[in-house]
Order: structure tokens, then C-alpha cells, then sequence
């Protein structure tokens, strides 16, 4: 029965990395995944996941405009599709989180979920809340802070590597920009 799953965790914790592995699996005994990305995130190609430690595949690509349900039909009427994956899932619109739920339901694809739970100001994202409420399964992948503690917020920093404690809610960036940090050291770096 298919299921839809959400893998969340802060920054660094190997989310695309499990992605790929996924998909690799799923291709390992001759079935067909699906890769979507957000097309905001190009830094390191315009329809690619790339993972930290060198892991990289095409993706599909989705915005704010994209009806996932309809694109997963006409993809899977041309190739049966065994699995979607969604990389950056905390960018997804409500309704599109709902569209993956219609995947699941009605052509009975699994959809596995990888994404950030909050944004650097410990605020959901609109996917997270929606995938929070509405995957039958919840996965949190752990990272670390620099103290040893398990990390489960992000710290946006400036050029200097102080804290950024207002502006927009997205800002691509990877280690340069951002610091996945404990409770703790979150609220100590915002002065909270």
C-alpha cells in the first residue's frame, strides 16, 4: 500500500544524500523512481540533486505553478512510475502537498519527502506544516551542533558569520549562509 513520507531534519543531515540513496534502491531492482526539485534551487544545476558528499541525479523540476499530480499522470501514463521523491519539499504550496497525497491515493505511487522542517527564524515552512499534518510517516534525520547535541534549527548568517534574525523566509544558500545548531545555541546566537 502506498504510503507518503516526510524526511526532515535541519541543514547537513544527509537529506538529499537519502534521497539519492532511495532512488538508487528503488533503480537497483529495475523499478523506475521520479526526482522533483525546487527550480528556486540551482546551485548546483538547473534540474539536479546533489548531495554533499558528491551523490548527484536529474530531477524534474517544480515552482510555484506546478500541478505535481498532473505532471506524475502524464509522466507515469508514458513510463509506470514506482516511486516519487520530492528534494526540497519545505518549498511545496499547500496545494501541491495535496496533490502528492492524490499520487499516493489514486495512482497508488509512494512519496518520499526531504526537506526542512523550519525556516532560520524556527518558523514552518507552508510544505513542512502541510507534510507534518498529512504524511502517513515522519522521519526526522539527525544532525549535529558544534556542541554534540542533536541539531534541530538553522541559523542564517551574515558575510561575517553573525546571526541574521529577520528578512525573508527563503534565501538559497548551503554552508556559506546557514548553521544547523541545537535549542540551546539557536536561541543564544538570535538573543532570545
Amino acid at each position: 500500500m502506498a504510503q507518503m513520507y516526510f524526511y526532515y531534519s535541519a541543514m547537513n543531515a544527509g537529506k538529499s544524500t537519502t534521497l539519492l540513496q532511495s532512488s538508487f534502491n528503488y533503480q537497483e531492482r529495475g523499478m523506475n523512481p521520479l526526482i522533483f526539485t525546487a527550480a528556486l534551487d540551482d546551485r548546483y544545476g538547473i534540474g539536479k540533486v546533489s548531495s554533499r558528499i558528491g551523490l548527484q541525479s536529474d530531477a524534474q523540476l517544480f515552482n510555484a505553478s506546478s500541478d505535481l499530480y498532473q505532471e506524475i499522470l502524464a509522466l507515469n501514463e508514458l513510463e509506470k512510475r514506482h516511486c516519487i521523491l520530492i528534494d526540497e519539499c519545505q518549498f511545496l504550496s499547500k496545494q501541491q502537498v495535496y496533490q502528492l497525497t492524490e499520487v499516493v491515493d489514486k495512482l497508488h505511487i509512494p512519496v518520499l519527502c526531504y526537506g526542512l522542517r523550519t525556516d532560520f527564524l524556527g518558523e514552518l515552512f507552508e510544505g513542512s506544516k502541510y507534510l507534518l499534518s498529512w504524511a502517513d510517516k515522519l522521519v526526522e534525520l539527525k544532525t549535529i551542533c558544534h556542541c554534540g547535541r542533536k541539531a534541530n534549527m538553522v541559523i542564517r548568517t551574515d558575510e561575517h558569520g553573525e546571526a541574521i534574525k529577520e528578512g525573508d523566509q527563503v534565501a538559497i544558500g548551503g554552508n556559506d549562509r546557514y548553521v544547523s545548531v541545537c535549542r540551546q545555541h539557536y536561541k543564544e546566537a538570535l538573543g532570545k
